[in-house]
Parts: structure tokens; C-alpha cells; sequence
């Protein structure tokens, strides 16, 4: 089969002929059809990150889409019919990953996709709207009638929360982003109102900017950003509001000041798709892949041959990108 490696970490993936993996007990093979290529994929390639250094080479990704393979024989696959998403733990433990033409999977971590669905359509939502999902909700509480706010609204999280925010009865969202680009995917994601994030950005100032947009006290922050941006995003916030956190793009610390804490009893949450258990997981992917085929929830994506995959792991490292990069083996 075809696989992107990483031979060194550090450096973009090569694209090379290796063996076909082994079916073992209970792991069947998948013949993938779309592989996203994520910050967390670069994280793990690094080298640097907090899982450890990697064994290479190995193949990256940390999730696909494709089709149980029902029989392997002399490098054939024949099709078992069944559309799935899957997880793996590729750069994170010893394994092999999703940018490849085939990947042996653990068969209870296989999660059935919808007739219809499209395949490259849910890799690129994948555990980035299960991320925005799950932190709106089962985190962040989101109520009917509520007003969030929602931080880098141009990433994919992002865009899915947007989307999402709407669908569980939010009465208005509205959008943060950096880029004029960003901006404009905000806002055709449905945001009420966008405000630009800018470089020279201070609290006061941003926080002035947030509640303009607002219709009132804002009572759930996304905030995938922290710094300055979590720090003004939580002066927007009614007495008992909650931001939930799910990353630190724009700075490991923020000057989110006690008085802004203690003088409205905000709660401030963290969260992360790791301790989602395996049937939270399950059935939020299921949940984000059935909006999908409804039409009612999308992400910015590009499709991108196997082949190309060096390229697009550099483009997706230096931020040369219009949305989520997907593999298409």
C-alpha cells in the first residue's frame, strides 16, 4: 500500500510503498477514504510534544474515515460495506495512524457512519466538531435561549461551534477571529455578529469591541485562544456565566483578572476530547455526522491526494491553509 511516513520528526511526512498491515483478532482493516491533517498530527510529529518523542517512522493521523475491509488476501480488500469513522493513537503510542491507503483498527473503536454520509465531509469535522459539541454542551451547559461567544470562530472548532451553538437553541452567536478570511468563514457559518481580533489587542479595548457586538451579557465563552482574548471575552459575561477553554493558540497564560472572576462569580472550564469516554465519543461523532448529511453543519475543506500529502503537512504547519486539509488515499 501507499503511506505517508514520518521518517524524521520534525519534517513533513514522505510518501512511500510499505507493506500491507496484518488484520489481528478483533482489529479488521479499513480502506480509508479521507484523512484530516490536524494540529495535534504536527504535535505528535514534533517530537516535542508531552506524549514523548515517537518511534519512526511511522504513519501519522489521528483519525479517518474509510471502509472495513471484509477480507484481506495476496493484497486485495474486498469491502464489507460499513462506512466508518475512527480514532488512533498514531505519534501518541507506538502504532500507525490514518494517512495511508489501508489501517488496522481495534474494532470497538470503529463508529458506524450514517448512509450517505460523505467521507471527506465528516474527516473534516471530526473530533474538532466533537470538541466544539462537547464543550458547548456536555461542558459548557448551553441552554435554549442563551447567548455564547465564540472565540478563533474561523478554525474548524470554531465553525462548528458556531453551527452548533444554533442548532442546541442558542438565541445569538457571535464570532471572533483574527484573519479577514477567518472573519468571513465566521460569518458564513451563521455568526450573528464577528468581531476582528486584532495583533496590538489589549483587554479593555477587546472586551470594549465584544460587548458592542453583544445583545446583552454574553452566558457561555468557547474559547480556544486564551491570552488576551479569553481575558477580554470574560468581561462579556453575565454574573454565573461559564468559557470553557479547549486550547491555547494565542498564549499559554492570560491576564484574566481576579476582580473579573470574584465580582461575577464566572466559572472558568477546561476542556479536552480526552476524557471523553469511548461511547461519549461514539455518539457524539455520530451526532456531528448526521447534521452533516443534513446539510446543518460544515467546515471549510480542501481535498488533497495521498500523494500531495508533504506539501499539505507544510502548508498545514505554516498556516498556508483556507480550511481543514483532508488526505484522500
Amino acid at each position: 500500500m501507499r503511506a505517508a511516513r514520518i521518517v524524521t520528526c520534525g519534517e513533513p511526512p514522505v510518501v512511500a510503498e510499505c507493506p500491507d498491515p496484518e488484520p489481528g483478532p478483533d482489529e479488521p482493516l479499513v480502506r480509508v477514504l479521507a484523512a484530516p491533517i490536524t494540529p495535534l498530527d504536527l504535535l505528535c510529529a514534533s517530537g516535542t510534544s508531552y506524549f514523548g518523542t515517537p518511534a519512526t517512522p511511522y504513519v501519522p493521523g489521528v483519525q479517518g474515515v474509510g471502509r472495513v475491509a471484509g477480507a484481506s488476501d495476496v493484497g486485495t480488500v474486498a469491502d464489507d460495506g460499513r462506512l466508518v469513522w475512527f480514532p488512533t493513537r498514531a505519534g501518541m503510542a507506538p502504532g500507525d495512524g490514518s494517512m495511508a491507503e489501508l489501517a488496522r483498527v481495534p474494532a470497538a473503536d470503529l463508529v458506524e457512519l450514517p448512509a450517505g454520509a460523505d467521507p471527506v465531509a465528516v474527516a473534516a469535522l471530526g473530533l474538532s466538531a466533537v470538541a466544539a459539541y462537547q464543550a458547548l454542551t456536555w461542558r459548557g451547559e448551553l441552554a435554549a435561549g442563551e447567548q455564547v461567544l465564540v472565540l478563533g470562530a474561523g478554525g474548524a472548532v470554531g465553525q462548528a461551534a458556531v453551527q452548533l451553538a444554533r442548532t442546541h437553541g442558542a438565541r445569538r452567536v457571535v464570532a471572533a477571529a483574527r484573519s479577514a478570511a477567518a472573519r468571513e468563514r465566521a460569518a458564513e457559518a451563521g455568526a450573528d455578529a464577528v468581531v476582528a481580533l486584532e495583533p496590538g489587542d489589549d483587554v479593555a479595548g477587546l472586551a470594549a469591541r465584544l460587548t458592542a457586538a453583544c445583545d446583552g451579557p454574553v452566558d457561555l465563552v468557547l474559547d480556544p485562544l486564551y491570552g488576551i482574548p479569553a481575558a477580554a471575552a470574560a468581561r462579556t459575561l453575565r454574573a454565573g456565566g461559564r468559557l470553557v477553554n479547549l486550547g491555547g493558540s494565542a498564549g499559554e497564560t492570560s491576564p484574566l483578572d481576579s476582580s473579573t472572576l470574584r465580582g461575577r462569580s464566572l466559572r472558568v472550564l477546561g476542556y479536552t476530547n480526552n476524557e471523553l469516554t469511548g461511547e461519549q465519543r461514539a455518539a457524539a461523532i455520530g451526532h456531528v455526522a448526521s447534521l452533516a448529511l443534513e446539510g446543518r453543519l460544515h467546515v471549510t475543506h480542501e481535498r488533497i491526494p495521498l500523494t500531495d500529502a508533504p506539501t499539505a503537512w507544510h502548508r498545514q504547519s505554516t498556516g498556508t491553509t483556507s480550511g481543514r486539509l483532508v488526505l484522500t488515499p
